[in-house]
């Protein structure tokens, strides 16, 4: 039975947890990763994504503090990413959520990154609007974006004689600025747009309708404004309405190595691709990717994938560099340290971070293997060309970011 001097007891022990669990909170920060677990984007994002953060966060060590992760499906959906994200700011302690994923769930948690003073790093979103019109001082932009994408894919293809086009394109935020900076692209290359389809996402899985209207349009090249899945199930559904052999070429505006292992070589070979990082691209990147094979297993790695371990390791340096609880108070100044620091790991090498919050680093523009010309596992890409770091992205001043000074 509980009497008075029971309870008084217990609140006695209970005080000096407590005041250890909030002077151990204070020295902890804690990272969430924002993520797909389950859905269209699973294999370029999920538990690769959640390894490679973890990776970072070990290789890191101890500086003083401790690093929590924290892991959570946002399901693709905005309000989902948006509920978790608050819950995580405001009641859970959490520093710095990455990944994010989709683009509308990116710029929503963005947004809220900014009004809590919380740092955001996205990975593995597109939208090139995250750091022109909706860029903010607590959210960075770590591995690609749409008018990279469009700028070495896009160019290349209209340089190769695909002047006509047609998209099929994921409707929302991703699709609407992927086909529009492709679109920009195709144009100044001297290519012209006969047409365009907009597809429901998530949850589209038949396709066949859009690619047969993206046909009958006599377009030379059909670009797929969309990614994951939807990408996969795309070009499938081409081949077996045998669209290529009729001389239409697919232009794949956003596809990955986990998306070419899932394809295969004999239905891949010949797609063009443009990824930020590669497995084999030099010894530093074969190291990383040992590395993480030997805590995720023998997966298919990406650009997105090294992205959450590049900037999970950059963001923990900034924290080291500011000091703990100055992070902790401040996610725009750790933003700000962030930009001021140089950045260099395996996986992207030396790089840095401009004032929009765009990190800087080459793009590669690579053709998928024949499969009588891979070599063993994941061996799937051929370089074709390189844009340097300085040429890969949106000039600074193009971009409308209200932080870049005119």
């Amino acid at each position: 039975m509980l009497n008075r001097r029971t309870l008084l007891q217990a609140g006695a022990a209970s005080a000096l947890p407590l005041g250890g669990a909030r002077a151990q909170a204070a020295r902890t920060i804690k990272i969430g990763v924002l993520t797909d677990m389950s859905g269209s984007y699973r294999d370029l994002n999920g538990p690769t994504t959640v390894a490679c953060t973890r990776l970072a966060v070990q290789e890191f060590g101890a500086h003083g503090f401790e690093t929590e992760v924290v892991v959570a499906d946002h399901q693709n959906k905005p309000d989902v990413a948006l509920n978790i994200a608050r819950q995580w700011f405001d009641r859970d302690g959490v520093d710095m959520v990455v990944s994010l994923a989709a683009s509308s769930v990116a710029l929503a948690v963005a947004e809220l990154a900014r009004e809590k003073n919380k740092v955001a790093i996205a990975n593995s979103t597109a939208t090139s609007d995250l750091t022109g019109k909706n860029c903010t001082p607590n959210t960075i932009h770590w591995v690609f974006d749409t008018y990279m994408l469009a700028k070495s894919t896009g160019a290349a293809t209209v340089r190769a004689g695909g002047d006509t086009w047609f998209f099929v394109t994921a409707d929302y935020a991703f699709g609407h600025s992927l086909e529009r900076d492709t679109i920009a692209f195709v144009n100044a290359a001297g290519g012209r747009v006969v047409g365009q389809v907009r597809t429901p996402f998530p949850g589209t899985t038949d396709f066949s309708s859009y690619l047969l209207q993206a046909q009958a349009s006599r377009a030379k090249v059909i670009g797929l404004a969309n990614a994951g899945t939807d990408t996969v199930n795309c070009i499938k559904q081409a081949a077996e309405f045998g669209i290529t052999r009729r001389g239409i070429k697919l232009a794949s505006m956003l596809m990955f190595l986990p998306d070419v292992h899932s394809l295969g070589l004999q239905t891949a070979q010949g797609l063009v691709c443009t990824e930020s990082f590669y497995w084999d691209l030099n010894d530093r990147t074969r190291a990383f990717t040992r590395r993480v094979h030997a805590v995720a297993g023998q997966v298919a790695l990406c650009m997105n994938h090294a992205g959450d371990y590049s900037s999970t390791l950059h963001y923990l340096k900034a924290v080291a560099s500011l000091g703990v609880q100055a992070a902790k108070a401040s996610g725009a100044d750790t933003v700000a340290r962030m930009k001021a620091m140089p950045t260099d790991d395996d996986a992207f090498g030396t790089g840095s971070i401009r004032p929009d919050g765009r990190k800087i680093h080459p793009a590669f523009l690579f053709e998928v293997k024949k499969p009588e010309e891979s070599r063993g596992a994941f061996d799937y890409y051929k370089l074709l060309q390189t844009t340097p770091a300085e040429e890969a992205f949106r000039p600074l001043s193009e971009g409308g970011c209200p932080l870049v000074r005119a």
